[in-house]
């Protein structure tokens, strides 16, 4: 059975599509972008801040849904330049300092509203979702 996330931390989304959703095995996060979810505006314009938007909003989602970054198996990122690669690892490890999830990183042409990167993640709920 399909279970919808969604959770006000974290920028509405901007389609016909859910923040995430889980089959109480795994969730599934759609991609999350730079917005501040109480501005609704871009987190900064370097990748530094925009990483570091990116991976708080795919918290806000992870923990709607009762897991942990621990939990997380799996992040996609999506960059607009790959010269950007070694200031998002910078970023990127301080919320993964233990045991860092898979990952795959691919340029992209383009990203919506222009941003300079997005992730997704694939997170592990343990059999069940977690009580926040």
């Amino acid at each position: 059975m399909k279970t919808i996330v969604r959770t006000d931390k974290a920028p509405e989304a901007i389609g016909p599509y859910s923040q995430a959703c889980h089959d109480g095995r795994l969730l599934y996060t759609s991609g999350q972008i730079a917005l501040d979810p109480a501005s609704g505006t871009l987190a900064g314009e370097d990748i530094e801040s925009q990483t570091r938007q990116v991976l708080q909003n795919l918290k806000a989602v992870i923990e709607a849904a009762g897991a942990r970054m621990e939990d997380v198996l799996k992040v996609g990122i999506y960059l607009r330049d790959m010269a950007d690669y070694p200031a998002l690892n910078t970023v990127y490890a301080g919320f993964f300092p233990d045991t860092p999830p898979a990952r795959h990183a691919v340029a992209v042409s383009g990203l919506p509203m222009d941003v300079l990167v997005e992730m997704e993640a694939v997170v592990s709920l343990g059999g069940e979702a977690r009580k926040a």
